[in-house]
């Protein structure tokens, strides 16, 4: 494990990570930092913790909003996938529940 400063809001911060996955938490940090700051900047939100839970919430919309580049599921949000995943399960469950009697 290695030890990486970041800058937050102007807060700094001391993290730990595997070594050669340093890069990835500081571009993390960045996007983070920048997310926090245009809100504060940009709204009446107030408070660091009422802006990071505002922050992880417009995140979370952008990542279950990413669309998988190619293959079967491309096209498809996150959150898409996630419930053809689900489907696939409950189609495999009832596939397999008569199975499990044979043993």
């Amino acid at each position: 494990m290695i030890q990486v400063d970041v800058s937050i809001m102007g807060q700094s911060y001391k993290l730990s990570c595997k070594d050669g996955e340093d890069r990835a938490l500081r571009e993390a940090a960045a996007y983070l930092d920048a997310k926090m700051s245009a809100l504060r900047d940009s709204s009446k939100v107030k408070g660091t913790d009422r802006i990071a839970v505002m922050a992880a919430l417009g995140m979370t919309t952008e990542l279950l909003a990413t669309k998988s580049p190619e293959g079967p599921l491309s096209g498809m949000s996150m959150s898409e996938v996630k419930q053809k995943m689900s489907q696939m399960h409950e189609v495999m469950d009832q596939a397999l529940t008569p199975q499990e009697k044979l043993f």
